[in-house]
C-alpha cells in the first residue's frame, strides 16, 4: 500500500490552487540551512532476521539503565521502579484504547479515572484542586504562568535561575509574543534562590520557583511566597522530583498558590524522552482561571452518581476570547498511569520510598564528602545532589561510561560558572554496592 496516494497529476492541480510550481517551491519559506538538500540515505531491502540484527546493534550502542549500565543522571527525568501490575493495567483495551471522555455517557470508566488522578494530585500537592493533566512539566509552569497574569491582570514574572533550564526555556517560547518581561532571580551561595531580590521587584504578575530545583536543592518556598504575596503576586512552585512530597513539605503547605510540574517519576518510564505528564493543582479561588479541563462528580436523573468534564477552557470548547488556553490538553494514558502508581503505593508507601531515596542520595553524598570531593551547596537536597569533580575529570567520565557507569550531568552545559560540578542522582534502583562500586572506579 502506498504511504502517498497523490498521483502526479493530483499533486500538479495541488500545486496550481496553491500558486506554486513544484514541491521545493513549496518549502522555499524554509531557511535553506534547515532544508535537506541530497536524498536520504535508505539501505535497501533486509529480511526479518537481518533488521533484527540491525535493530539490536543499535540497541546495544546505547547505554540504558535496563543494559546493565549504571546510570546517575536525573536532571528532570528519573529511573524508578514501576510495579509490574500496572504496565499490565495500562495496556488494557479499555484504558489504552479509551475514547476521549466529550461524551460521558460512554466515557464513565475514563471520567472516573481522571477524577481520581485529580485528587491524588491535590492531596500530593497540597492543593484544593488539580485539573486533568497537561503536555507536561515545562508546558505546565508556562500555562501557571499565563494563568497568573490572567488573575493579577500583571505582564511581569519573576523566574528562579535554578528552574529546570528547559522549563525556563519553554517559558520564554511561550511569553515572547506576548511581550512579557521576565526577571531572572539569581542564586545564592548555599544553592538557593535569592528570594531577597524581589525586595526591589514591583507589579510582578507571579514569582516561580523549583522546590527541590535543578542542583536538588529545596527552596524556602515558604519564605519565597510571603515575599510575593507582600507584592500582590501569585507563587508558583514546580519540581520535576513529585516524589520528594513524600517525605518534605508539599507546595500547598508551604503557602504556595498554583503548583505544577512533571509527574514521570509516577510510574512512568523514560521511553528516550517522553511522553510525560504535566502535573497542575491551585487554590480553589483560581478555579475558573485553570487551564485544560477538570472532571467533576455529580449524579443523574435517576440519582446514580456519573462524572462528567464540568470545566474545559481550551480554544476548542469555547469561544477563544474566553479560552484559558489554545493549545493544553491532558495526557490522558499517563495520568491514568500515575493514578495507578499512587493508588498502588498509598501514602504510606509514598513516604518509605522517599526516605529511600532520600537515604541512597545521602549515602553517596556523605561518602564523597569523606573520600575529599568538594560538595558545594549546603541547602538540604532529596535525592539529587552537586559535587565539584577535580579539573580533569572529563577524561575519567569517559572512562566510567566505557565501563557502564554514568556519572550525572556536567552542569557546566546550562550554568558556565558550574565547570567541573555535575549533578548526580540516586534513587531506590541503586543498591549500596552500586554506590560503593562508583566510588571504587572514582578512586581508582
Amino acid at each position: 500500500m502506498r504511504y502517498l496516494p497523490h498521483t502526479e497529476d493530483d499533486i500538479r492541480e495541488m500545486l496550481e490552487v496553491v500558486g506554486r510550481g513544484s514541491i521545493d517551491e513549496l518549502f522555499e519559506t524554509i531557511p535553506a540551512d534547515c532544508r535537506r538538500e541530497s536524498p536520504l540515505e535508505i539501505p535497501g531491502p533486509l529480511t526479518e532476521w537481518e533488521l533484527d540484527e540491525h535493530m539490536e546493534a543499535l540497541a546495544s550502542a546505547m547505554a540504558t539503565a535496563g543494559t546493565g549500565c549504571k546510570v546517575f543522571l536525573g536532571a528532570g527525568s528519573y529511573e524508578h521502579y514501576i510495579p509490574e501490575v500496572i504496565p499490565y493495567l495500562v495496556s488494557r483495551s479499555e484504558f489504552s484504547t479509551a475514547y476521549t471522555p466529550y461524551q460521558p455517557e460512554i466515557s464513565q470508566g475514563t471520567l472516573q479515572a481522571l477524577f481520581e488522578y485529580q485528587t491524588y494530585t491535590a492531596r500530593l500537592l497540597g492543593m484544593e484542586i488539580a485539573n486533568a493533566s497537561l503536555y507536561d512539566g515545562a508546558t505546565a509552569l508556562a500555562e501557571a504562568l499565563l494563568m497568573a497574569m490572567r488573575v493579577t491582570r500583571r505582564t511581569r514574572i519573576a523566574l528562579s535561575r535554578l528552574i529546570h533550564p528547559h522549563y525556563r526555556a519553554v517559558v520564554r517560547t511561550y511569553l515572547r509574543p506576548a511581550d512579557v518581561e521576565v526577571i531572572e532571580l539569581p542564586c545564592l551561595a548555599d544553592g538557593r534562590t535569592d528570594a531577597g531580590a524581589l525586595e526591589a521587584l514591583e507589579d510582578c504578575a507571579a514569582v516561580a520557583v523549583q522546590s527541590p530545583n535543578f542542583f536538588g536543592c529545596l527552596e524556602d518556598v515558604e519564605a519565597c511566597a510571603a515575599l510575593a504575596h507582600r507584592r500582590g503576586a501569585l507563587l508558583v512552585c514546580c519540581f520535576t522530583e513529585p516524589l520528594a512530597y513524600g517525605l518534605f513539605k508539599n507546595p500547598g503547605s508551604q503557602g504556595a498558590d498554583i503548583a505544577c510540574g512533571e509527574g514521570q517519576s509516577l510510574g512512568i518510564p523514560h521511553s528516550f524522552g517522553g511522553p510525560g505528564l504535566g502535573m497542575f493543582a491551585c487554590r480553589k479561588e483560581y478555579l475558573r482561571a485553570v487551564p485544560g479541563r477538570l472532571v467533576g462528580q455529580t449524579r443523574d436523573m435517576d440519582g446514580k452518581r456519573g462524572f462528567v468534564l464540568t470545566l474545559s477552557g481550551r480554544e476548542q470548547h469555547i469561544r477563544r476570547e474566553k479560552a484559558t488556553s489554545n493549545i493544553c490538553t491532558n495526557n490522558n494514558l499517563c495520568a491514568l498511569t500515575a493514578t495507578m502508581y499512587m493508588a498502588c503505593l498509598g501514602r504510606t508507601g509514598l513516604g518509605r520510598l522517599a526516605r529511600l531515596n532520600f537515604d541512597k542520595s545521602q549515602y553517596l553524598k556523605k561518602q564523597l564528602a569523606a573520600a575529599g570531593y568538594l560538595i558545594p551547596f549546603e541547602a538540604p537536597t532529596f535525592n539529587e545532589f552537586v559535587v565539584q569533580f577535580p579539573e580533569g575529570f572529563e577524561t575519567t567520565y569517559e572512562r566510567l561510561c566505557a565501563k557502564g557507569i554514568v556519572a550525572g550531568l556536567p552542569l557546566a552545559r546550562f550554568y558556565p560558572e558550574c565547570a567541573g560540578r555535575y549533578l548526580l542522582c540516586v534513587t531506590e534502583t541503586k543498591t549500596k554496592e552500586d554506590l560503593d562500586a562508583f566510588l571504587r572506579e572514582l578512586g581508582s
